[in-house]
């Protein structure tokens, strides 16, 4: 019985991964277009053009950008070398990154189970185990959240921080001693923390777990060469030519994007309590527990930005639910009474089940809205349209007016905005672009103060809905050239 029962989960877990794997491929292929997919695209446009000194990825300014990555910099030379379109390479990177992250958890896995079903049974609870209510944000890797972020660096960086743990645990056993190894370590350390800056801090709160929970204590050797791995990735960190890592510990102004992580967190995350248990299992077996350890940090960071105020230390949210989904995973096979087993198993199943509805309308990206059941169809969120319908008239490098939304996507095409549509660190003069956007378009600007900010900043073009306000239709400062979805209107500035 014993065996028949894991069997059957075994069975169950491998059907159900590969389903999840196809879904997200198809996906790919779709690309989806929502949150932060314009400035990606932006990034990869400006190095397939300038990929020494690219400039500002969003305005017509010449300044650094933390999204000009190691990860963003291979992809532009990907798009400059064959001359693949920018979409084309974004589903190169989405492909890279999804392989990154599925064999990342099936090596990571590995380091603490043997049983062939764990890895995909992990790889379930890390897509489907967060809540009953439906919560996107990158680097969160929930099923509807990972088909719309599978393209960003978040996914790729996300899948280096699991090889990097996985490598960490074995060489901190032992298993890999030499010193390239933990120099390869520091160097993996680093690149993810430059691909993608939250992320690095879940990696580096998982790689301290993984160090204090390391069974048995590393030997003083070992620790040396982990602090040359460490001493390594620091020295890389600060020698990245394409931003100043370290001027990011001053960034201000992320604190309110950021409070939303800290509400609602039982609709979002609830279903990961069922890890929570386990993790508490795996407590009373080992107290210093890796994946316990990995919580336990991940949850006072957490807990330290919400009682400082510092909301933005909540994207360290996935060192807490990582642990606990692969916790959940794992002690479906540790769990040593039969009948334990079996309750465990049920309760999960029940959870990713739940997941699975919550997420359902993650399917309205590869099948048509109308030929989903009425379940599915009511949980589908259309993704956003795009401006391909601007580039039969507006050229690389052209600077277009437009309000906050427009201007998170055009720039993916090759023009630039006036003002940023994504906060910008590195711009001296962010606030004025922002001012000038909202004075061109409000209603009590004068005909020659909205005439005087398109000079000042060089505008080819206004992209508008109706009603947003701007100079009038009729001015002869305008010339009507396309209309797009939503009744979105594009006008040259002729005058």
């Amino acid at each position: 019985m014993r065996v028949a029962t894991k069997g059957s989960i075994g069975r169950a877990a491998w059907a159900a991964a590969v389903l999840v794997l196809v879904l997200l491929l198809v996906v790919i292929v779709r690309l989806p277009w929502a949150g932060d997919l314009g400035i990606h695209a932006a990034t990869i446009e400006r190095l397939r053009h300038h990929l020494a000194d690219p400039g500002n990825p969003l305005v017509d300014a010449d300044t650094p950008s933390p999204y000009y990555s190691p990860w963003m910099l291979l992809l532009g030379c990907l798009a400059k070398v064959t001359g693949l379109g920018t979409f084309v390479v974004l589903r190169v990177a989405a492909v890279a990154g999804l392989s990154l992250l599925v064999t990342g958890v099936f090596r990571f896995v590995r380091t603490f189970s043997t049983r062939r079903a764990a890895p995909p049974l992990a790889l379930l609870c890390l897509v489907l185990l967060w809540g009953p209510a439906l919560f996107n944000w990158s680097g969160f890797p929930g099923l509807n959240s990972l088909a719309l972020t599978v393209s960003y660096p978040s996914t790729f960086a996300l899948g280096l921080s699991f090889h990097f743990w996985a490598l960490l645990r074995k060489a901190l056993r032992g298993a890999v001693d030499a010193w390239p190894v933990f120099l390869g370590l520091g160097l993996l350390w680093a690149a993810i923390l430059l691909c993608h800056q939250f992320t690095g801090v879940v990696a580096s709160v998982g790689g301290l777990a993984m160090v204090l929970g390391s069974r048995p204590w590393p030997s003083r050797a070992v620790l040396m060469r982990l602090a040359g791995g460490v001493a390594l990735g620091v020295v890389l960190l600060g020698l990245w030519p394409y931003y100043s890592f370290f001027d990011l510990f001053g960034v201000g102004g992320l604190e309110q994007i950021h409070r939303s992580l800290y509400r609602d967190l039982l609709p979002h995350f609830g279903l990961a309590l069922v890890g929570v248990g386990a993790l508490l299992l795996r407590w009373r077996r080992f107290h210093r527990d890796p994946l316990v350890l990995f919580f336990l940090l991940g949850a006072a960071v957490f807990a330290a930005g919400g009682l400082s105020g510092h909301y933005s230390w909540g994207r360290v949210l996935p060192a807490v639910l990582i642990p606990a989904q692969l916790a959940a995973a794992l002690e479906v096979f540790e769990l040593g009474r039969v009948g334990g087993r079996r309750v465990f198993a049920g309760l999960l199943g029940a959870a990713l089940l739940v997941g699975a509805w919550t997420q359902a309308g993650t399917l309205g990206y590869v099948v048509p809205r109308d030929a989903l059941p009425a379940w599915a169809a009511a949980k589908y969120r259309p993704p956003w349209p795009g401006y391909n319908w601007l580039t039969r008239e507006v050229e690389y490098g052209d600077v277009v007016m437009a309000k906050t939304f427009p201007s998170r996507q055009i720039p993916a095409y090759g023009p630039y905005t006036v003002a940023p549509g994504y906060p910008d660190f590195f711009l001296p003069d962010q606030e004025r672009r922002v001012t000038a956007v909202r004075d061109y378009f409000a209603p009590g600007t004068s005909r020659g103060e909205r005439l005087d900010i398109l000079r000042r900043y060089g505008v080819r073009w206004v992209v508008e809905y109706p009603g947003d306000g701007g100079l009038r239709a009729d001015d002869s400062a305008l010339r009507r050239v396309a209309t797009g979805p939503r009744g979105q209107v594009l006008y040259e500035v002729v005058g």
